[in-house]
């Protein structure tokens, strides 16, 4: 085990064992397991392969699974179908998965998802171009899903939630316990790049931006696609708002560029194709308050006529982008 290795394992072992983690973990080690398929449909559905079992809100199981997802909240990504219980999630992550869809290839690749949350996408990508799939029966397995899928988040929480997903589901997805930060020490130490790399909704958490597009740059096979999704600030200059203090209530949100200067950005990073996708106001619609959050949402982080931020700033438009390797 080299360095890195050591770190990697030490900081996954501490988070895992946080008090308000390992109860979790162990309640959903001891579930018992239901031999399940999955879909997507405006979210991803997990249902029993045996027809014949009943699974409604009445049921002991149910009733458990349900208590247990509650207390893995708040659930930002999603929404999940499990069996009769919906996980009404902050995001209404199919949105933002059927705009990208369309624009991604990728049968055979090595991906990684950065800032993977609970892994919602992770799971559509094993679903793309495929209508359901059963991992209890691997030996049915197309021949055109990715090769590899590795998710990348330091939370506790989120890896409890893709954990109680993939109690049922069992797909071949590694869940790693490291940030972007990390990646590139990662790739390093594994002698491996991805063909594919998602980074969705992390650019504008970063103190410097740059420096992690260079991260995902040489994450990347020469050759290799970034999908790229992020915080947009509407101008035909090379600007960049830097908040003061906040940008929508999130202290955490250091860089929101405009287009010309997220493009001067990749440049230096060594992207040489620039792909806009879309370029989207985040509406109510996609980001609400349900049940499964606790804390506010999209809603009350906007003044009355939803123009401006509560700070006074342009309300929150998310670019999608493609980029491709040098």
């Amino acid at each position: 085990m080299n360095e890195f290795e050591e770190y990697a394992k030490a900081k996954a072992t501490s988070i895992l064992k946080a008090k308000n983690i390992a109860p979790l973990l162990e309640s959903i080690a001891t579930l018992p397991y239901i031999p399940s398929r999955i879909h997507s449909d405006n979210g991803i559905h997990i249902t029993a392969l045996d027809s014949t079992l009943t699974l409604d809100s009445s049921s002991q199981h149910s009733q458990m699974l349900h208590s247990l997802a509650l207390q893995l909240k708040p659930w930002r990504k999603g929404g999940f179908y499990l069996f009769d219980l919906h996980i009404d999630s902050e995001w209404q992550s199919f949105m933002k998965w059927q705009l990208l869809a369309p624009h991604c290839e990728l049968s055979g690749k090595h991906i990684a998802d950065i800032g993977c949350n609970n892994g919602y996408y992770m799971f559509e990508m094993l679903l793309h171009k495929q209508k359901m799939l059963n991992f209890y029966e691997d030996s049915k397995l197309p021949d055109t899903l990715p090769k590899s899928i590795t998710g990348f988040d330091p939370s506790g929480i989120f890896k409890a939630q893709f954990d109680f997903l993939n109690h049922f589901i069992k797909a071949p997805i590694d869940f790693e316990l490291l940030g972007v930060e990390d990646l590139l020490s990662y790739c390093q130490s594994r002698k491996k790049a991805f063909d594919v790399i998602f980074c969705l909704g992390v650019l504008y958490h970063r103190l410097s931006p740059i420096e992690t597009l260079k991260s995902l740059s040489q994450c990347l096979e020469r050759g290799g696609e970034l999908i790229l999704d992020t915080l947009i600030y509407e101008s035909s200059q090379e600007l960049c708002l830097s908040p003061a203090k906040s940008y929508a209530k999130m202290s955490n949100v250091y860089f929101i560029p405009s287009i010309p200067t997220l493009q001067g950005w990749c440049e230096r990073a060594k992207f040489k194709h620039f792909e806009i996708l879309a370029l989207m106001p985040t509406t109510t619609q996609e980001q609400r308050q349900t049940p499964w959050v606790d804390s506010q949402s999209l809603e009350s982080f906007l003044q009355q006529d939803q123009s401006l931020t509560i700070e006074g700033y342009q309300a929150p438009v998310r670019g999608y982008f493609k980029l491709k390797k040098e």
